[in-house]
Parts: C-alpha cells; structure tokens; sequence
C-alpha cells in the first residue's frame, strides 16, 4: 500500500557516505524534529534525473530552506558511495543529503517501488517528492510512469 499523506515514515535503515565513511542512518534521524523535503527518483546519473531532478533542488535549495525547510533529502535505490559521487558531479555539497536505499526496504515499505527488471535495473523507485514535517507525511506528489511534472523543486 503506497504512504499517504497524514502517515508516519516507516523507521526504516538507510545509508549516507561521510568523511569518515559509509555510516548507518535511520529514518528518524533523518526525519524526527525537522521539516524535510525528500525527493526520490529512479537512479543516480541516469538521464531525467541528472539533467532536471537533482538540479533542480540543488538551485532551488537556499529558497526551499527560506521557506521553512530544515533539510532537504535525495534518496535512490543505489548504493552509498553513487549517490555521493553523483551528488559530488552536480555539486551538491551541504544543500541536501544523498541517501542510499541501495536494497530498496524504504521505497518498498513506503509502497513506491518501481519494477524495472525488464529494463535490466532491478527495482527502483517510482519519481517523487514529499514534505516530511516530524516524520509525517505532509505533501505527496507522485509521478506518472515516464513524467517528470510534479515532483520537481
């Protein structure tokens, strides 16, 4: 069943590459006590991503956080250490977190995986974005299959 606005984030494990390495980090962490934008999408570097979706909140972050964002979170089904070395292409730097959810139990517990197995990339996440306010589900924009129209910054 997909999340829903009003629902609480499921406490799930997720990955972040630091200085001091691979580290462990739970939803909560993330999430408790902060206004959150997290944004999700099917993979690092592949082409709607790197050239619109996670340029776009990399612009955008000083205005989101002028907003009332606290923190703004990137997740993929990928592993650490691509998710930092995408976020490292696209200069990143301290505007967001890139967040590894490299086997997928976020995106599946939240119910917005993609099978793209067919396509030879396993599962993914289906394109969207949401306002997390102290772990709950504020605002949900989830994209139709192959449209990138409502999840941008």
């Amino acid at each position: 069943m997909t999340i829903q606005v009003g629902d609480k984030i499921p406490s799930v494990t997720l990955h972040h590459k630091t200085d001091a390495g691979v580290v462990e980090i739970s939803t909560e962490d993330i999430l408790n006590g902060k206004k959150v934008v997290l944004f999700a999408l099917p993979g690092a570097f592949t082409p709607t991503c790197s050239a619109a979706h996670l340029p776009g909140y990399v612009v955008q972050a000083d205005a989101l956080k002028d907003k009332g964002i606290d923190r703004i979170v990137c997740l993929s089904v990928n592993d650490a250490f691509v998710m930092d070395a995408w976020g490292e292409q696209h200069n990143v730097e301290d505007r967001m977190m890139m967040i590894a959810d490299g086997s997928a139990h976020f995106t599946q517990a939240v119910g917005l995986d993609l099978d793209l197995i067919n396509r030879g990339m396993g599962i993914r996440s289906q394109r969207y974005a949401m306002i997390v306010n102290d772990g709950v589900v504020e605002l949900l924009n989830i994209e139709a299959p192959m449209k990138f129209e409502v999840s941008d910054a």
